[in-house]
């Protein structure tokens, strides 16, 4: 009668253990599924909140200048130019850091906007996003109703 209890008993201590580490296994590759596809949506998010404040700037600013018969500034297109792999919320927070530094040009007249001086607000900045500093240069710009941008972004040692 003891060897048949200590055989139960050993079977259940392992289905127990095996119970244990497969749903401890199942949990974590649930979680590492989940957390991949949350940072996915996450960064999505980010970039469509940005696009809907550009887009708000944007109105704000043409619905002042509507009156007026002169062309003037609609739109910032800004080109990202890398060579080294970077993190896309990296590019997003750039970009956004951008955008924000020539917001208040929506609406002005054309004619009265100073390129050299745009070039100088961001060319040989240093941007520091979490751990890493990124230095930025203006390779082109291009002025119409379209502010065109081209930035080049090195990291930094």
């Amino acid at each position: 009668m003891g060897k048949i209890k200590k055989k139960n008993l050993g079977w259940m201590i392992s289905f127990t253990t095996g119970l244990f580490i497969g749903i401890l296994v199942g949990t974590l590759s649930f979680t590492l599924l989940i957390s991949h596809r949350m940072d996915k949506h996450y960064e999505t998010i980010e970039n469509l909140t940005n696009i809907i404040e550009e887009k708000d700037i944007k109105l704000n600013k043409l619905e002042d200048s509507i009156n007026a018969q002169n062309i003037v500034l609609q739109d910032i297109e800004i080109e990202l130019i890398h060579e080294e792999e970077m993190n896309e919320m990296d590019k997003i927070t750039i970009e956004k850091t951008i955008r924000e530094k020539y917001n208040a040009l929506f609406g002005k007249e054309i004619k009265t906007i100073d390129t050299e001086i745009l070039v100088e607000v961001i060319d040989k900045r240093i941007f520091k996003i979490e751990d890493k500093e990124y230095r930025v240069y203006m390779d082109k710009l291009i002025l119409t109703e379209i502010l065109k941008l081209y930035v080049r972004i090195e990291t930094k040692s």
